[in-house]
């Protein structure tokens, strides 16, 4: 089977589709209380995205959470992100939420969620409060990425973990949830076409959030405006 191509400047892939002209999610959607009512609800849902495509074939499928963690700001919900270190196997800087692969102790995703963000960038479980889980999204590093939503309440003190994170920043929900901000980026890969989401947040540093990231919060902006 052929490896598919692993991409190594995002930013250089042509963008085929914005979201503009969509609706955002409504600012009384973003609210904590929302939020709550919005996970506790049941009913039939399907992601938009399921993933990045075909999976590296030499990899087995590898059990994963992440957190997606709503920081509890007064200017508003933000989204607490991370830029992993250049040297990592897989998604070499690239912007990501805290997370990793399942261990064989994890009762489940969420277990699995907190003990990782506790390790990259020292987030306590008692600051968190989980809304609940969103489906699970398979990257094309032969990851099965389950996230996890949690509110967050500071004052916290962040200790990065050096070997797996270079930065933490936080973008805010409301930009995140907004599809103006949404790119889909197209391109051919052996022989087959692929395309995947980015939001550059334009800050000083400008962030290019794509990818399963982006995937992710593009699954989140269509249950919260299901």
């Amino acid at each position: 089977m052929p490896r598919p191509a692993l991409i190594r400047d995002p930013r250089l892939i042509p963008v085929i589709a914005t979201g503009a002209g969509q609706p955002s999610v409504p600012p009384e959607r973003l609210r904590p209380q929302a939020l709550r009512e919005r996970f506790a609800q049941t009913f039939a849902w399907q992601p938009n995205l399921h993933g990045d495509g075909r999976v590296l074939p030499d990899r087995p499928l590898a059990q994963a959470a992440v957190l997606i963690a709503l920081m509890l700001r007064p200017e508003g919900l933000t989204v607490l992100l991370t830029q992993r270190t250049a040297h990592l196997r897989d998604h070499a800087g690239q912007i990501s939420f805290p997370g990793g692969r399942s261990e064989p102790e994890d009762a489940d995703a969420v277990v699995t969620a907190l003990r990782e963000a506790q390790e990259e960038v020292g987030l306590s479980a008692d600051r968190v409060e989980v809304l609940g889980c969103l489906p699970s999204y398979t990257t094309i590093t032969a990851y099965r990425v389950i996230p996890v939503v949690a509110l967050v309440t500071p004052p916290l003190h962040w200790q990065p973990d050096p070997q797996e994170v270079a930065e933490i920043f936080e973008v805010p929900l409301s930009f995140l949830m907004a599809p103006e901000h949404h790119q889909q980026h197209g391109f051919e890969d052996q022989g087959a076409r692929r395309s995947f989401f980015s939001m550059p947040w334009p800050n000083d540093q400008g962030y290019f959030i794509w990818g399963a990231t982006a995937g992710m919060l593009r699954n989140l902006y269509h249950f919260l405006r299901a």
